[in-house]
């Protein structure tokens, strides 16, 4: 079983050449395989951070409104910090020079 090295990365590429130069061509191809297909099948489970979702989903009614905007590089949100510190900052993004 040929493995077509133009769809691989770069790291995959020296790994499959590792294999081959340890265990040899035809053991490191069916071994590099089925290492291949644990990681895709592992990339199927990989989860999306529960905060980002709370956040979209809390922002999405404001979407149809007409005058908010995010602006071109956006906002930070971030929780406040210090003695006593309550409720969460909001800063704008701007444009570094």
């Amino acid at each position: 079983m040929a493995i077509n090295q133009a769809d691989l990365t770069k790291g995959q590429i020296r790994k499959l050449n590792a294999l081959r130069r340890s265990i040899g061509d035809t053991l490191a191809e069916e071994a590099f395989a089925k290492w291949l297909r644990q990681q895709e099948a592992e990339l199927e489970y990989i989860l999306v951070d529960p905060v980002a979702e709370l956040l979209a989903e809390t922002l999405a009614p404001l979407l149809k409104k007409k005058n908010l905007n995010l602006g071109r590089y956006g906002y930070c949100v971030k929780r406040a910090r210090g003695k006593g510190a309550q409720g969460i900052v909001v800063s704008r993004i701007e444009k570094s020079e």
